[in-house]
Protein backbone atom coordinates (compact mmCIF):
# COMPACT_ATOMS: atom_id res chain seq x y z
CA UNK A 1 0.00 0.00 0.00
CA UNK A 2 0.75 3.58 -0.03
CA UNK A 3 0.48 6.52 2.72
CA UNK A 4 0.43 9.76 1.99
CA UNK A 5 1.26 12.71 4.71
CA UNK A 6 0.41 16.13 3.96
CA UNK A 7 1.55 19.07 6.28
CA UNK A 8 2.02 22.35 6.05
CA UNK A 9 -2.07 24.08 6.51
CA UNK A 10 -2.91 26.53 8.29
CA UNK A 11 -4.21 30.19 9.29
CA UNK A 12 -3.23 33.13 6.91
CA UNK A 13 -4.31 36.42 6.21
CA UNK A 14 -5.86 37.30 2.57
CA UNK A 15 -2.62 38.35 0.46
CA UNK A 16 -0.54 35.78 2.78
CA UNK A 17 1.21 32.42 1.78
CA UNK A 18 1.73 28.69 2.77
CA UNK A 19 3.73 25.94 1.27
CA UNK A 20 1.95 22.63 1.84
CA UNK A 21 4.06 19.70 1.48
CA UNK A 22 3.26 15.66 1.06
CA UNK A 23 5.14 12.96 1.27
CA UNK A 24 4.36 9.17 -0.38
CA UNK A 25 5.50 6.38 1.49
CA UNK A 26 4.93 2.24 1.42
CA UNK A 27 5.88 -0.49 -1.08
CA UNK A 28 5.72 1.97 -4.17
CA UNK A 29 6.56 0.56 -7.58
CA UNK A 30 5.62 3.98 -9.31
CA UNK A 31 3.94 6.93 -9.13
CA UNK A 32 2.62 8.67 -11.90
CA UNK A 33 0.36 12.16 -11.66
CA UNK A 34 1.16 13.94 -7.82
CA UNK A 35 -1.79 17.00 -7.77
CA UNK A 36 -3.62 18.45 -5.03
CA UNK A 37 -7.70 18.90 -4.50
CA UNK A 38 -9.47 20.93 -2.01
CA UNK A 39 -12.76 20.64 -0.88
CA UNK A 40 -14.94 23.37 1.27
CA UNK A 41 -17.73 22.90 3.30
CA UNK A 42 -20.52 22.52 1.64
CA UNK A 43 -18.86 21.78 -1.91
CA UNK A 44 -17.95 19.25 -3.82
CA UNK A 45 -13.86 18.57 -4.23
CA UNK A 46 -11.86 19.74 -6.98
CA UNK A 47 -9.00 19.88 -8.70
CA UNK A 48 -6.45 22.82 -7.48
CA UNK A 49 -3.27 21.16 -9.33
CA UNK A 50 -1.55 18.16 -10.85
CA UNK A 51 1.64 17.34 -11.94
CA UNK A 52 2.29 14.24 -14.00
CA UNK A 53 5.68 12.01 -13.88
CA UNK A 54 6.72 13.19 -17.28
CA UNK A 55 5.73 16.91 -16.82
CA UNK A 56 2.80 18.42 -17.94
CA UNK A 57 1.29 20.08 -15.29
CA UNK A 58 -2.44 21.40 -14.67
CA UNK A 59 -3.61 24.08 -12.80
CA UNK A 60 -7.40 24.87 -11.64
CA UNK A 61 -8.51 28.75 -13.33
CA UNK A 62 -8.66 30.20 -10.08
CA UNK A 63 -5.43 29.55 -8.43
CA UNK A 64 -3.37 30.35 -11.92
CA UNK A 65 -0.26 32.86 -11.00
CA UNK A 66 -0.63 32.68 -7.59
CA UNK A 67 -0.25 28.75 -6.89
CA UNK A 68 2.74 26.82 -7.88
CA UNK A 69 3.21 22.81 -7.87
CA UNK A 70 6.61 20.99 -7.75
CA UNK A 71 7.95 17.51 -7.11
CA UNK A 72 10.47 15.24 -5.97
CA UNK A 73 10.46 12.05 -8.06
CA UNK A 74 13.41 10.55 -6.12
CA UNK A 75 11.75 11.46 -2.74
CA UNK A 76 8.16 11.11 -3.45
CA UNK A 77 7.09 14.03 -2.57
CA UNK A 78 4.78 16.91 -4.45
CA UNK A 79 4.56 20.72 -2.65
CA UNK A 80 2.03 23.41 -3.29
CA UNK A 81 3.20 26.78 -2.33
CA UNK A 82 0.27 28.82 -2.62
CA UNK A 83 0.72 32.86 -3.03
CA UNK A 84 -1.73 36.14 -2.44
CA UNK A 85 -4.72 33.59 -0.91
CA UNK A 86 -7.62 34.44 -0.73
CA UNK A 87 -10.78 34.41 1.71
CA UNK A 88 -12.44 31.43 -1.15
CA UNK A 89 -9.13 29.38 -1.22
CA UNK A 90 -10.02 28.16 2.49
CA UNK A 91 -10.91 24.43 2.31
CA UNK A 92 -9.64 21.47 3.26
CA UNK A 93 -6.72 20.27 0.78
CA UNK A 94 -5.54 16.49 0.34
CA UNK A 95 -3.01 14.88 -1.20
CA UNK A 96 -3.29 12.68 -4.03
CA UNK A 97 -1.24 10.67 -5.78
CA UNK A 98 -1.85 7.74 -8.98
CA UNK A 99 0.43 4.77 -7.74
CA UNK A 100 1.51 1.37 -8.45
CA UNK A 101 1.97 -0.60 -5.03
CA UNK A 102 3.94 -4.10 -4.43
CA UNK A 103 0.69 -6.72 -5.50
CA UNK A 104 -1.32 -4.23 -7.31
CA UNK A 105 -0.71 -4.67 -11.16
CA UNK A 106 -2.19 -1.67 -12.17
CA UNK A 107 -2.15 2.71 -10.81
CA UNK A 108 -4.72 3.44 -8.29
CA UNK A 109 -5.46 6.87 -6.66
CA UNK A 110 -4.27 7.04 -2.89
CA UNK A 111 -4.96 9.85 -0.50
CA UNK A 112 -4.03 11.83 1.95
CA UNK A 113 -5.77 12.89 5.74
CA UNK A 114 -6.42 16.72 4.53
CA UNK A 115 -4.91 19.60 5.82
CA UNK A 116 -7.14 22.43 6.54
CA UNK A 117 -6.21 26.08 4.63
CA UNK A 118 -7.98 28.91 6.51
CA UNK A 119 -8.21 32.46 4.45
CA UNK A 120 -9.36 35.03 6.40
CA UNK A 121 -8.80 37.96 8.64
Amino acid sequence: QVQLVESGGGLVQPGGSLRLSCAASGSIIGINAMGWYRQAPGKQRELVAVIRSAGPITYADSVKGRFTISRDNAKNTVSLQMNSLKPEDTAVYYCNADARAAGWSALRPYWGQGTQVTVSS
